[in-house]
């Protein structure tokens, strides 16, 4: 839950109802993102179940088709998904972190919202490079901050349905827009608000207990966050009609505005906390993935040192917030989402089609969980949905996606497949590393208390 509830709820209801044009379908939107989000998990709880290791969609595709697909979709995440993702959830928080410092109606300026984003990235991967117990506890106080603020939203929500103001929903489906370019759009950013439901499956191998506890933490999280999530935008409904909601830049605070008057202040350090606990989830879990596929070789290897002392994956969660810092050329978060979106879809479809190569290549598996083919089907069906209608409206999102899928051939040829590397690209690393070693104190995994008794010596 602490991964899954972020900064989504609290920005994507103004762009699903942009899209949706309606508010009874913008909450169709909500409860079918949920429902293909449980589906989705249930598929990886198979998978991961199967194949307990860490590294989620990267490791399936490898052992499914092999290296080429595997690095194909590591470099989409790597420069597309995982840095703009995060660089939206950052600047929503830095949006919510100065709008009460600026009158109403008056944006901050961009140079500071930047500013500010730069510094979350730089704070939670220090966070997570010192100790593990850190940023699970940081992760784990933020999640009940932020469902103890989303719990406020919709008490006062139900107030104000239950005190009879109910004029905003009397005729919920009115200015519906049924264009399923439109329509599959809106679901790129409710998709965003459930993003972090396949974090597990990165960190598999820290999981103790996986076949007991990933599919009750599955069940448990995303069915109550389903609940949290259409019962928040009922509340929002409740209080903000459709213009007001079109013209704010931040739903929540402008619900704290209108309904909590003079404790509206609390609404953006929530926000906030929210904002921060979701990129702290996806930081823990992105890191993992890059710790993997290094140590398979398809990045270079020094991503797969540890720190000497604290046995975390400190090169890949420095490079992973250098990466994120590239995406702060624009501040536009809807740019960055759809760009993210499109891009993580097209991911979704080979990696369910890794699910389809296992039960049909390797029906004998050992699968301590076993769901119904239906499942997959449905999932697969609807990543198309969202990969295709969108490819019509903007194709510039699928051009600009494919395009950079596409410059990773080269580089997996030089860099991966090639047997023998350029001079220029081995001295590089040989220098890539020993920075690695001095300035971050990493080593390579399994030889920290090695180094620890070399240094002592």
């Amino acid at each position: 839950m602490g991964s899954i509830i972020g900064s989504g709820i609290f920005v994507s209801p103004r762009a699903v109802l942009q899209y949706t044009g309606s508010v009874g379908m913008s909450l169709v939107v909500w409860v079918l993102s949920g429902i293909v989000a449980m589906i989705g998990a249930l598929c990886y709880a198979e998978l991961g179940t199967m194949i307990p290791q860490s590294g989620g969609n990267y490791t399936y595709l490898h052992e499914a088709f092999g290296p080429l697909p595997a690095f194909l979709y590591l470099w989409l995440s790597v420069t597309i998904t995982i840095p703009g993702y995060r660089a939206a959830g950052a600047l929503i928080f830095a949006n919510y972190i100065l709008q009460p410092f600026f009158p109403v109606g008056q944006a901050p300026p961009q140079s500071a919202l930047r500013l500010v984003a730069v510094l979350l990235i730089l704070t939670l991967t220090y966070i997570n490079t010192r100790k593990v117990r850190w940023a699970t506890r940081v992760q784990d106080s933020l999640a009940l901050t932020k469902v103890f603020a989303l719990f406020v939203i919709i008490l006062v929500g139900l107030y104000y349905l239950a005190s009879g103001r109910t004029e905003h929903y009397q005729d919920p489906m009115g200015g519906t827009n049924w264009n399923p370019a439109f329509i599959a759009t809106a679901f790129y950013h409710t998709y965003y608000a459930y993003d972090g439901w396949d974090n597990l499956n990165s960190v598999m191998e820290e999981v103790k207990d996986p076949f007991k506890n990933m599919p009750r933490a599955i069940a448990i999280s995303i069915c109550s966050v389903i609940v949290i999530y259409v019962l928040t935008n009922i509340s929002y409904f409740a209080v903000i009609d459709k213009e007001q909601m079109l013209s704010s830049a931040a739903v929540a605070v402008t619900f704290g505005q209108l309904a909590l008057g003079a404790v509206a202040w609390i609404v953006p350090i929530f926000v906030a906390c929210s904002s921060g606990g979701s990129l702290n989830g996806a930081i823990f879990a992105t890191a993992r993935t890059l710790f993997v596929s290094s140590r398979r070789g398809h990045l270079p290897k020094v991503l797969s040192y540890v720190h000497v002392k604290n046995h975390t994956p400190v090169t890949a969660l420095a490079f992973m917030a250098a990466i994120t810092t590239v995406m702060f050329v624009t501040s536009n978060v809807t740019i960055l989402i759809n760009y993210a979106g499109f891009a993580a879809n097209l991911a979704s479809l080979g990696c369910t089609g890794s699910f389809f190569y296992f039960r049909i290549k390797q029906p004998d598996l050992h699968r301590p969980i076993k769901i119904w083919l239906g499942f997959p089907i449905i999932f697969f069906i609807f990543s198309f949905f969202l990969t295709i209608f969108p490819l019509i409206r903007k194709p510039m999102e699928a051009v600009v996606a494919v395009v950079v899928m596409g410059t990773g051939l080269p580089v997996y040829y030089l860099a991966v497949h090639r047997q023998e590397k350029p001079r220029a690209f081995t001295r590089g690393m040989d220098k890539l590393t020993y920075f690695a070693q001095m300035v971050f104190l990493a080593v390579p995994e399994g030889r920290e208390e090695e180094e620890e008794e070399r240094k002592a010596a």
